[in-house]
């Protein structure tokens, strides 16, 4: 990190040390426990704390710790000095220098970082960057949302191209009205509250399309309250709109001509953002909205869900794996919706499509087990849910053949499980593992014997083995702290205590823990398999795809479980006792 006079209140999070450093979030985290003159933390929370930057910058510094910062990482760290939180702002200004705007950036070590940065990418990847490093920070949270570059990805891959106008009605800092509609499109609309976000978006617009018919333009305001467009009918409308919003409007809005499906309930802002976008649409042109998956099946809303499905407006909706969102792990759904051209056939089915288990990276073209034609009809009862997974459907396997592969693969597991369990004789005479004085893994830390890469044991110049010290480390006999589901804790680690032996004793002990270790995981995979089997025999059975073994001499004899007509009738009686 470079020097200068920090701003008294900037603050850092653990990953933006961890970039700024050029090291990884698991490195920090070691200097945090390792290191006793470690910065404390200033704020936060214990789960995500806030570190002084200044005094981050000085300790790095004072130890050389990481490697040398980026350019991208000097950039943000002089927007930090320069701006403290207030870092929509830096990138607004930024965007402005890149623009040409010789006002636009007034700290001259963002300058120079900035022009630095730009010789070697376009303004559009500098500003992409910036926005990366924006969305991992806290300073997100002076954003109603800003959508990430997955869900930007998802969103440009079912709104599909267009040669028209774009439009997002709460555009934040454009990431969905940038990436949206192709290279083709003729002029991109926005709307937003933000004014430092809207600078952004409106630099990010104009840098992505240099060469468009039309300026961009980002109007101030309030688009439910205050639409800035209201004849605006686009070819293309995108939005990730504020969820949760208690005080819409709605009462000052209850007859306006956009409620063409009913008026939103008082909790159902999101409804009302669904049909402003839609409103916007032009004949042909269609919306994609990213609305909360609550919204399909929340009971509020299922009058207008269902005048919306009646009136042929929903096409599709599309359920999103989870981590899209910028300030949560919850899953998203697109709204995909279009407007009539003309006087065609009415819309018979909606497309439903559950991407729920795939990558947060994609891909988001569907598989066909992934996607259903719902008819309307089905739609419409009494809970008009429209959350996919209620209608995609797992393929119904081939029974047969999957049953059969599954038993040859067990017979296989179940060899090698036995290979894998250690032959271990009786221990005799003396040298065993409680022999002497127990040294303990902080003293092996300490001494530079083994040191820590995330959860990894290493070895530094081979005297210790690290399969040794995970083994008796992980011991109900050696361990003083509990363990959680990612093995030994890193604090029970540090205080276990270790048996003395040479280093040819410790790598036949490491190979034991090791042996054993392949034995739990194949165990664990070989019990999944066993579930697997069992629940494809059973489901075959009583669906039809499977038949019972054929009966073979001697079975009813040899069977005990095998009743004769007597005992089945003693066997009704005692049921009815």
């Amino acid at each position: 990190m470079s020097g200068g006079d920090e701003a008294p209140d900037a603050t850092v999070t653990a990953a933006e040390i961890a970039r700024s450093a050029g090291v990884t979030r698991a490195a920090v985290s070691n200097w945090r426990r390792r290191r006793s003159d470690f910065p404390a933390p200033v704020g936060g929370t214990p789960a995500s704390p806030l570190f002084s930057l200044a005094d981050v910058r000085r300790w790095l510094e004072g130890r050389r710790e990481g490697r040398e910062a980026s350019g991208e990482a000097r950039l943000w760290q002089a927007l930090r000095v320069a701006h403290g939180e207030e870092m929509v702002g830096a990138l607004a200004a930024v965007g402005g220098h890149l623009r040409g705007d010789a006002e636009g950036l007034a700290d001259r070590a963002a300058r120079e970082a900035v022009d630095g940065l730009a010789a070697g990418r376009t303004p559009t990847e500098v500003m992409d960057a910036l926005v990366a490093r924006l969305l991992e920070s806290t300073a997100r949270t002076a954003l109603d949302g800003a959508s990430t570059p997955r869900l930007a990805r998802a969103v440009r891959h079912f709104a599909g191209e267009t040669s028209g106008t774009v439009f997002d009605p709460a555009c934040g800092i454009g990431s969905l009205l940038v990436a949206a509609g192709g290279d083709g499109v003729r002029r991109r609309l926005g709307q937003d509250t933000h004014a430092d976000a809207r600078r952004v978006a409106q630099v990010r617009a104009a840098l992505a399309a240099p060469g468009a018919a039309e300026p961009v333009r980002i109007a101030a305001g309030d688009s439910l309250r205050a639409d800035a467009f209201p004849g605006l009918r686009a070819d293309l409308v995108v939005c990730e709109p504020p969820t949760a919003v208690a005080d819409w409007g709605r009462e000052q809005l209850l007859i306006d001509p956009r409620w063409e499906a009913g008026v939103p309930s008082r909790g159902e802002s999101e409804l009302a953002w669904l049909q402003h976008c839609y409103h916007h649409t032009a004949p042909g042109g269609r919306a994609v909205v990213v609305l909360p998956a609550s919204v399909a099946q929340r009971r509020s809303g299922r009058r207008v869900r269902a005048e919306l499905v009646r009136r042929g407006c929903v096409a599709a909706v599309a359920a999103l794996p989870p981590g899209l969102a910028a300030a949560h792990a919850l899953p998203l759904h697109l709204w995909l919706l279009s407007r009539p051209s003309g006087a065609g056939r009415p819309r018979a089915t909606v497309r439903m499509v559950d991407l729920g288990a795939n990558s947060p990276d994609g891909p988001w073209e569907p598989q066909r087990h992934q996607e259903a034609r719902v008819p309307l009809v089905d739609l419409l009862d009494d809970e008009v849910d429209l959350t996919p997974g209620r209608y995609v459907r797992e393929p119904e396997p081939d029974y047969a053949v999957e049953y059969a592969r599954l038993r040859e693969e067990l017979e296989a597991r179940l060899g090698r499980l036995r290979a894998l369990l250690p032959e271990l004789p009786p221990r005799g005479g003396a040298g065993g593992p409680d022999d002497g004085v127990p040294v303990a893994v902080s003293d092996l830390l300490a001494a530079g014997l083994i040191r820590m890469d995330g959860e990894e044991i290493v070895s530094v110049n081979g005297q210790v083995d690290p399969d040794y010290v995970r083994g008796f480390a992980g011991s109900a006999a050696h361990t003083r702290r509990g363990t959680s589901s990612s093995g030994t804790s890193r604090a029970g680690l540090r205080a276990a205590r270790l048996p003395r032996m040479d280093v040819e004793r410790q790598h036949r002990y490491g190979a034991a823990f090791r042996s054993l270790e392949a034995f739990e995981r194949e165990l664990a995979e070989l019990t999944g398999m066993g579930d697997r089997a069992a629940r494809l025999a059973r489901d075959g059975l009583t669906g039809g795809a499977l038949d019972p073994p054929p009966a073979r001499d001697g079975d009813d004899a040899a069977h005990p479980s095998t009743m004769t007509d007597g005992d089945a009738s003693v066997g009704r009686e005692d049921w009815t006792r």
